[in-house]
């Protein structure tokens, strides 16, 4: 499907703009959050296994591969700030 594919092409340049716009937490660095930083190598991962992937023929194991590795690229984004929240709730109280 072409246009779901320019969809996420769009929204994965898209995020990386907004998220300087959505970082509202308290504390600026990774140090301080410990679970962020796995995610943060997690991410790494991820894109070197998209552009990996990116790179592959248009197969059977290929595709439910990249689609699974996308899906995960866009979790990140959802879940990174739920843990910062997470975290800074657990070191106010």
């Amino acid at each position: 499907n072409k246009l779901g594919g320019v969809i996420a092409l769009v929204m994965s340049i898209a995020i990386l703009f907004l998220m300087p716009l959505l970082h509202t937490n308290e504390t600026r660095g990774l140090q301080f959050y410990p679970l962020n930083q796995i995610l943060f190598w997690y991410m790494v991962i991820m894109i070197l296994l998209l552009t990996w992937i990116g790179a592959r023929p248009v197969e059977a194991p290929y595709i439910i591969t990249g689609q699974i590795l996308t899906i995960l690229y866009f979790s990140y984004y959802i879940i990174n700030p739920l843990i910062i929240k997470l975290w800074d709730n657990m070191l106010n109280s």
